[in-house]
């Protein structure tokens, strides 16, 4: 991989900066991970689902007697059963932000899902019954054995046939199956389209995919027998959401619950969320007495954990005689599949992302969320994002192509300059504030990806031909990403007696190397080794305050919470060490854990020295009421507003005209992410991305059939890039600091994911432009370049 940095480092010193190695991996590359998988709990019975082979059908009869009689059987529940305990409901993702409420009346029905369906079932794979074993084998068996009966129902699978009149409704108690509605307009965008020199319209379209972890969802529960207190260890990005929901369903004190989020073998959005299973659990260990464990098969992921990304674009640009955006009109649809899990989340972040780092003067956007007899979709990385990058980018490319201005240079003439910052785009964002970019340079990534991209010497390829039938593309893709989501995240420092830092954050990790960076965060902070600090993230009584690990939010809210909880630390300890050194504090300073005078030859202590040091009995330690003697500090950082990320991406392709294999030669990313504590890891963050971009762009779809059957439930028929697929990037990076936070970090775990699709995109539609191809959907398989190449005017 190319990268324009050694070090990454923007401040000249300090941890920050640092290409540390993360110090979770030789744990983790030597087999001593602990998953939910790992933990265990003598006695524990296990549970199996039972999931609905309908996409929509009326449950007629449960018998569930030969169940009950098999062998290791313990209990068997149906709906029924759970009839008592309230249904799940996402509540703070459904949350609608009061800004956003006044401002655009948004329409969000909750559509609330029972933990075991009891009355009919909505989508294939949704649970029916569980089956409690002394093993999961038995518990297998026992499933087969329940004798259900069902009534089928009509089947919606398009989220414009659900909004047709008279579609059967999937839920009898809301008027049609509109899940969320919302539209905003900015500035006299009628006015400005009728007076264009050009107009572009287009229907693109985001294809299903899922995000697939290495290590599918798990949970596992057990009561403690003496205080009665619930432990749940849980494969989820948000712990203290769980918590919460747990002691909620169970009616228990939020405190007798304790969520521990151990290793997560990646979340991408996907364990964002809450899900029957967690509550079904932690239900089950209560009432059996015993602990309870449950963790889902690769089938079951694919196929009953939430997918993500179908959205129908129909997007219009308006441009005047120089390439000039004057307006952008856009009608936007999204498959939530059968239950309305998170609200406005992905429909409003796909529209405020929409103008990306564009300047439109003129906007008018409509989303609505549609409810079909698919599974549920929530946020995956980039959440919104990417969808709506596909169809504002791809819209890009078609009105160059009209103008016949190159695609980078009528990125260049739209783009908002560094000038400009804070720029206001005249929209609101997701917290119902003004809409504002705090900071970037975006002419510049594109600059450099333009650069690194070497176009010139892809034309001069495409001018020489293919005579082999391999055709050279070259596609560009931006983006922008409000990260740093609020409203708060938690981070707790505490001083050992043995001189060791124990750094505890409310947000968990999945893979973001939280050990390491947060650790450097502090270490600056505090002024002591790297290696004296531990970190614990996602245990609810470590931190009984904390939101979680999702929406690019972790380092901006966790990070600054760490920087601001280790600055009031290292200020206790000069207060203590000036106390037992008796020197003034002002005369002291911290540096690699020793406190020391400032004038040459003066009184010095070691951070364990100091802290290991108690009073005498009976003389408690002298405080000045400004610290006490504890040195601890607990912290609450609430962002002010979003700090955006940005980003450009550039792409080489080749195209096999006979087979239809597209390749990709040359990838681009020039990313900001404002100030980098970690190059090392942030590289690895926006090249999993990327990873994960290419593999919806070429290889991942979840299809469904138009009976609601998934057809892709399998890694048979799902296929999910390798190493080998994804090529070497070339990396740039531009270190515009946020104003938003002390740090001045952006978050940039997602922003990787966002172009991918589109770069790819535009870059093989400009590899078959003799063809008089149009790309409007992916994946890009090799069936669907054969067919784009064959009927080109389909468009896919």
């Amino acid at each position: 991989m190319s990268h324009a940095s050694d070090t990454g480092r923007q401040d000249g010193g300090g941890w920050i900066g640092r290409s540390v190695p993360r110090v979770e991996d030789d744990r983790l590359l030597r087999g001593n991970g602990r998953y939910v998988d790992d933990i265990a709990l003598p006695g524990a019975v296990e549970a199996a689902f039972l999931r609905s082979p309908h996409a929509h059908a009326r449950i007629e009869s449960i018998d569930v007697k030969a169940a009950l009689e098999a062998p290791g059987v313990v209990a068997v529940w149906t709906g029924g059963d759970v009839a008592d305990l309230p249904p799940l409901l996402n509540k703070e993702e459904l949350r609608t932000p009061p800004g956003l409420a006044e401002l655009l009346d948004p329409t969000v029905r909750m559509t609330p899902m029972p933990l075991l369906a009891d009355d009919k079932v909505l989508y294939v794979g949704q649970p029916v019954a569980v089956v409690l074993a002394e093993s999961r084998y038995l518990a297998e068996d026992a499933l087969e054995l329940l004798d259900v009966r069902y009534t089928p129902l009509p089947v919606l699978v398009d989220p414009e046939d659900a909004l047709s009149p008279g579609a059967p409704l999937l839920h009898e108690e809301l008027p049609d199956n509109t899940a969320v509605a919302v539209a905003t307009r900015v500035g006299e965008p009628d006015a400005a389209f009728a007076s264009a020199h050009t107009v572009v319209a287009e229907r693109f379209e985001a294809h299903r995919y899922v995000a697939s972890p290495i290590e599918t969802r798990a949970v596992s529960a057990q009561v403690d027998p003496y205080s009665g207190g619930l432990t749940v260890w849980a494969g989820t990005q948000t712990p203290h959401r769980l918590r919460d929901a747990i002691a909620h369903t169970l009616a228990l004190p939020a405190d007798t619950v304790h969520v521990i989020a151990a290793d997560v073998g990646g979340g991408f959005g996907q364990k964002g969320i809450l899900y029957v299973e967690e509550l079904l659990v932690p239900h089950a260990a209560r009432r059996l007495g015993r602990p309870v464990r449950w963790r889902e098969d690769r089938n079951e992921n694919l196929t009953a954990s939430s997918h993500a990304r179908e959205q129908i674009h129909h997007i219009e640009l308006a441009a005047d005689a120089q390439g000039h955006l004057i307006g952008v009109r856009d009608r936007i649809m999204v498959n939530f599949g059968a239950y309305n899990m998170t609200g406005l989340v992905v429909p409003y972040n796909s529209l405020c992302h929409l103008l990306g780092p564009y300047r439109v003067p003129h906007v008018a956007v409509e989303v609505t969320g549609v409810l079909t007899n698919t599974t549920f979709a929530t946020p995956y990385r980039g959440a919104g994002r990417p969808e709506t990058v596909f169809a504002m980018e791809r819209a890009m490319d078609r009105l160059a192509a009209e103008l016949g201005i190159a695609p980078e240079e009528l990125r260049a003439r739209n783009l908002v300059g560094p000038d400009e910052m804070p720029y206001e785009t005249g929209l609101v964002d997701r917290s119902g504030s003004p809409q504002s970019y705090d900071s970037g340079d975006f002419p510049e990534l594109l600059r450099r990806a333009v650069a690194k991209a070497d176009v010139e010497g892809v034309r001069a390829r495409q001018r020489a031909g293919g005579g082999d039938g391999r055709r050279i593309g070259i596609g560009f893709a931006m983006y922008i990403e409000a990260t740093g989501l609020g409203p708060f995240e938690t981070a707790r420092i505490d001083v050992a007696p043995t001189g060791r830092v124990r750094l505890s954050i409310g947000a968990p990790s999945q893979g973001q190397g939280h050990r390491t960076s947060m650790a450097q965060i502090a270490a600056d902070a505090i002024g002591v080794p790297l290696d004296v600090i531990d970190v614990t993230g996602g245990d609810t009584e470590a931190t009984p305050f904390g939101v979680g690990t999702i929406a690019s939010r972790a380092l901006v809210n966790a990070g600054n919470a760490t920087h601001r909880a280790g600055l009031l630390v290292r200020e206790k300890i000069i207060d203590a060490a000036a106390r037992r050194l008796g020197v003034p504090a002002d005369r002291l300073g911290l540096r690699d854990g020793v406190v020391a005078a400032t004038e040459p030859g003066g009184p010095s202590m070691d951070l364990a020295e100091l802290a290991g040091r108690a009073p005498l009995p009976g003389t408690p330690e002298p405080s000045d009421g400004r610290h006490g003697t504890e040195l601890s500090e607990t912290v609450h950082f609430r962002p002010p507003g979003f700090a955006v990320a940005s980003g450009a991406h550039a792409a080489v392709v080749e195209v096999d005209e006979h087979t239809g294999v597209v390749e990709i030669l040359h990838y681009v990313v020039v990313h900001d992410a404002g100030v980098i504590v970690n190059p090392m890891i942030a590289e690895g963050q926006v090249t999993g991305g990327v990873a994960q971009g290419i593999g919806g762009a070429l290889y991942e779809e979840m299809v469904y059939g138009p009976d609601g059957q998934p057809r892709t439930g399998t890694y048979m028929d799902y296929l999910v890039p390798t190493s080998s697929e994804i090529p070497d990037l070339d990396m740039d990076e531009l270190f515009t600091a946020s104003p938003m936070n002390d740090l001045g970090v952006k978050g940039l775990g997602e922003g990787g994911a966002i172009a991918p699709q589109a770069v790819l995109a535009n870059a093989v539609e400009d590899a078959l432009r003799p063809f008089g191809v149009v790309v409007r959907r992916g994946p890009l398989s090799p069936s669907r370049v054969r067919d784009l190449i064959r009927t080109p005017a389909a468009g896919g």
